[in-house]
């Protein structure tokens, strides 16, 4: 059987679309106008990333506001002064803070699964955020007539619900976005916050059965927004011995943006379970340049080397814009490099004899 390889998720958002965006918060176009740009982009994205021969594909998250606040889109009682999420080259995000309960998602995942799907004709992935970004939203100083006890105990029913819906809705794969493990070490560098997120993670994970989690996946990166992240300083080796105690058998693993692959291989070869597969990194988003098929296969060669080949997969290191405004790599770009990872798997998959 040859190597898997699945993306993680977002595409550049068409210009058509981010000015459609920006014309609808002024009034510019009606609800109907916008609802039109986000069908042509979502066919289009999905007709292209299956032209690049990926035998997985996703809808770009091309109706996603970001990949971390679509739960929250037209949630009433949030402030806008919440966490703030410093990034290398010195810009931030700002998660809003909630204010009242109970909390409640707004939008589950599988309304765009169940939009790809009136277009795909391959197996469709779907991406949701994890229950530890979003627990981010409650504030520190607590919440009059609502206890953090109580906002976890929402949080974990929505955040099952969120997954469980796109399992139902026949998804390929549920991947859950969880940038924030690799970040909680650059905060906490004792680890403390780290474990406390893989708990509350393996709280949902654990309501689900051994062969529903066959399903699910983790994604883990130092973050990607405007060709730049906030926790590559944070060593691997910190990171994956816990990260691996998901209760989660796919693992998407940034790794081409790394400096030392062997390192962070040698690592996952020492923790990595039996039942569990991951799918390495062989693109980095970040990065202008399109890798060649040539390029992707010795990085695959290579992972092979350190991980059993029925429990590898290849991917990309990050979305390619996980934020809706994100227009730092160009939309063509995206597929060629992800033609080039299906390309290049494939190449390796021959040379491994599998």
């Amino acid at each position: 059987m040859p190597i898997p390889t699945e993306p993680i998720g977002s595409i550049p958002r068409p210009s058509a679309l981010i000015d459609g965006l920006q014309a609808a918060a002024t009034g510019g176009i009606d609800a109907d106008q916008l609802e039109a740009l986000y069908t042509d982009s979502v066919r289009d994205t999905i007709a292209r990333l299956e032209e690049t021969g990926s035998p997985v594909i996703t809808d770009g998250e091309q109706r996603k506001p970001s990949f971390v606040t679509y739960p929250i889109d037209g949630l009433e009682g949030l402030a806008a002064d919440g966490v703030t999420i410093p990034f290398e080259d010195g810009h931030t995000r700002q998660l809003p803070r909630l204010t009242h309960g109970p909390f409640r998602y707004q939008v589950y995942a599988d309304a765009y699964l169940a939009q790809a799907q009136e277009t795909a004709t391959r197996p469709l992935k779907q991406a949701v955020i994890s229950a530890s970004a979003i627990s981010l939203l409650y504030p520190q100083d607590g919440i009059d007539g609502y206890t953090h006890e109580e906002f976890l105990a929402d949080l974990k029913d929505e955040a099952e619900a969120d997954i469980r819906r796109s399992l139902a809705r026949d998804a390929h794969c549920v991947q859950i976005d969880f940038t924030e493990a690799r970040l909680s070490l650059k905060l906490d560098p004792s680890g403390g916050l780290l474990r406390s997120f893989v708990e509350l993670n393996n709280d949902v994970l654990g309501r689900f059965s051994v062969d529903e989690r066959r399903r699910l996946g983790v994604h883990t990166c130092p973050g990607g927004d405007h060709d730049s992240t906030h926790s590559a300083d944070v060593d691997y080796d910190d990171l994956l011995p816990t990260l691996f105690e998901l209760q989660a058998q796919n693992f998407y693993v940034q790794l081409a943006s790394e400096p030392d692959h062997a390192k962070v291989l040698a690592t996952i070869k020492g923790t990595l379970r039996p039942e569990q597969r991951v799918f390495v990194g062989v693109i980095d988003p970040i990065d202008p340049r399109v890798e060649t098929p040539e390029e992707v296969c010795n990085r695959t060669v290579e992972a092979a080397e350190f991980i059993p080949i029925d429990q590898l997969g290849t991917t990309d290191d990050c979305g390619f814009a996980p934020f809706g405004d994100d227009t730092s790599t160009a939309r063509d770009t995206a597929f060629a490099k992800i033609r080039a990872r299906v390309e290049g798997t494939a190449l390796a998959s021959r040379k491994l004899g599998v």
